[in-house]
């Protein structure tokens, strides 16, 4: 990195508005000392070199913290540095360790000193494989908080920004655009962990579901914060071209993710604003909407209130960061999920995500669907379209958003008169539907029934569902 890209560095990081200028005020007047490892013991990333420059880059441009490395190549080529200074003597002059881009079983003296270290008050930072190390120790698994399982092709994603007070995240948008290769995880549990960036589908494929992305945690009086972003030197740095002279990722985007590990460095060493205690993820309505006599149907944590139309069938709806999630296996089906209430006159809302090509569908009163479909490019409303009354009623205009994206549903039912608006266009008004529709639970039209989700077509998610009961 040359001077002229240092000094146009300090000034993105010293822009007015931008989280450094507050955290410089609370850095103390002697920085703090970072071990940063990049041994390695399966995979070495190319990116590891970038990695270590950009990381001191930080420190001394911020002035909160300085470096000492444990570097190496491949398969234990670095054991010899890893137990110099990782010793339980070494730890002792340093506040906290960076694990960028490790992989494998390092070769640390003593493991259980060593995270009882961080426990002690010391920080933790982690990036990308970081969670692809020591697979075989499960508490250093647990204090990560999740571990790497696989990952498929490289891809741009639209990271949700969870936590934008956070200093990780403070300085990004509603969203992190950015090409990298994105890890999919075991043992993740965001009951133990403050979650800061994430998908609602899957990076590749598209159906919905909890795909954390970065994250931080209390470690008993240490701090725990991980990306797993970093793959690409792009990522990293916003001078990098490969040897053509192209890039995936814009300079910005590599700005930003240079803010997003500093203020997740300063925040672990306790420098900078931000919890670290778990979101709540039990939906409530809001005052407004309480105030009107709403009430939550899935309250975003577990499926009380709900159950399998076929209680052997298969068990493919789960409860993933505030949603209620249909994950159907392939070449499979899923299952029917049934309210256990039941309900005569009222107002549902809710807000559902289909992915491409995806069918499914939500029963008023168990008998009556709003039909839930990926209509691609269609134009016009037929009787089975996305927010018809499925095979009776079509709607009166096409209000479908894409799919991949959340789409809002308002619906009332009073004695046999629906009415629906479709992502805030009326659709519906006032039509009468005194007939089950087909996939019905029974023909009791005259009686109070449940709602209940159609599992069995394809992935669907749904969040934010309330009902307000009607005299």
């Amino acid at each position: 990195m040359n001077a002229l890209y240092r000094l146009k560095l300090c000034r993105f990081l010293l822009a007015p508005g931008l989280l450094l200028a507050a955290l410089t005020t609370l850095a103390a007047t002697t920085p703090k000392h970072l071990l940063v490892v990049t041994a390695t013991k399966g995979f070495r990333h190319s990116s590891i070199p970038v990695a270590e420059k950009v990381i001191a880059l930080l420190g001394a441009e911020s002035g909160t913290y300085t470096v000492d490395y444990v570097r190496g190549g491949p398969e234990g080529k670095d054991d010899a540095d890893v137990r110099e200074k990782m010793a339980p003597a070494s730890l002792q002059k340093y506040d906290g360790v960076i694990f960028a881009n490790t992989t494998g079983d390092l070769a640390i003296p003593d493991k259980e000193y060593f995270l009882n270290w961080i426990r002690s008050g010391k920080a933790f930072v982690g990036m990308h494989s970081c969670s692809d190390t020591y697979h075989g120790y499960p508490a250093f698994l647990q204090m990560l908080g999740g571990e790497f399982l696989t990952h498929h092709e490289q891809v741009k994603v639209a990271c949700l920004n969870e936590d934008p007070k956070h200093a990780a995240n403070v300085h990004l948008g509603k969203d992190y655009v950015v090409f990298d290769e994105i890890y999919l995880f075991k043992n993740f549990d965001r009951a133990n962990v403050r979650g800061l960036l994430s998908l609602d589908r899957h990076p590749n494929k598209g159906y919905p579901g909890d795909f954390p992305i970065s994250w931080c945690k209390e470690y008993g009086k240490g701090r725990v914060f991980y990306t797993s972003l970093g793959h690409r030197e792009d990522v990293w740095d916003a001078e990098w071209k490969d040897g053509r002279g192209n890039r995936a990722n814009s300079a910005d985007v590599a700005k930003a993710y240079q803010q997003h590990i500093l203020g997740g460095i300063q925040w672990a060493l306790g420098l900078a604003p931000g919890e670290g205690t778990p979101h709540r993820l039990t939906y409530e309505v809001s005052p407004e909407e309480a105030a009107q006599g709403f009430k939550p149907l899935f309250n975003g944590v577990d499926l009380t209130g709900w159950r399998l139309r076929q209680p052997n069938g298969t068990p493919s709806w789960s409860a993933q960061n505030g949603m209620l999630v249909n994950t159907v296996p392939e070449g499979g089906h899923g299952t029917d999920l049934v309210g256990t209430e039941k309900f005569w006159n009222f107002t549902v809302r809710f807000e559902y995500m289909v992915p491409k090509g995806a069918n499914s569908g939500f029963y008023l009163r168990g008998r009556h669907e709003l039909q839930i479909l990926d209509d691609g490019d269609a134009t016009t409303p037929t009787n089975t379209s996305n927010g018809s009354f499925y095979n009776h009623t079509a709607p009166a205009q096409m209000a479908s958003r894409k799919a991949g994206e959340w789409q809002t549903v308002e619906a009332t039912l009073v004695g046999n008169k629906a009415t629906v608006f479709l992502n805030g266009i009326q659709t519906m008004d006032n039509v009468t539907i005194d007939r089950p529709t087909g996939g019905e639970l029974d023909n009791r039209v005259s009686e109070p029934g449940p709602f209940f989700l159609q599992g069995d077509h394809g992935a669907v998610a749904f969040r934010k569902m309330r009902v307000k009961v009607l005299p």
